[in-house]
């Protein structure tokens, strides 16, 4: 099992990232977007975790109607220098208000962590080898924020 970052806390999660062209074992999945199309029905079945994963190209906006269903939403981070994941978790939680985890995987440098918190990921899966000690320190890297985000609903002049 794998440690990883979630509401501030380091945990174990043993959930898998499942390809396409692997075949589901038992246990906590996520799927691409295209498999959860595909294979919506027998994946609600399970009866355990079932994430729907994303890559920047993918349009949130088609879980639309199936945000409830899904017990989290994997945002891919490939590089850090790609930031389609922030307007991403953006969107989950502002526009199509998901109130259910939102995890980003991948290769999450420190020093996003904090404004990826800003945009509502709650979970951080981050690429082996980075220090999770290291990087939930960073969730205290600014005590005050300007502007309303996921995280705040007010900006500071209204609070």
């Amino acid at each position: 099992m794998r440690k990883i970052i979630r509401d501030g806390e380091i945990v174990e999660c043993g959930m898998l990232h499942i390809e396409d062209d692997q075949s589901i074992p038992q246990g906590d999945i996520s799927v691409s977007l295209k498999r959860w199309q595909e294979e919506k029905t027998s994946l609600l079945q399970r009866d355990t975790q079932v994430g729907v994963r994303l890559t920047g190209e993918d349009d949130i906006r088609l879980m639309k109607d199936d945000l409830e269903k899904v017990d989290l939403i994997v945002l891919t981070f490939p590089k850090f220098a790609d930031g389609r994941g922030y307007s991403q978790a953006r969107i989950l939680r502002d526009e199509l208000g998901f109130r259910g985890e939102v995890r980003a995987i991948g290769d999450i440098l420190k020093d996003q962590i904090f404004y990826l918190l800003r945009c509502g990921v709650s979970a951080f899966e981050v690429t082996d080898g980075k220090d999770l000690q290291e990087a939930l320190e960073s969730f205290s890297d600014f005590t005050v924020t300007y502007q309303a985000a996921a995280d705040t609903e007010k900006p500071i002049y209204r609070r």
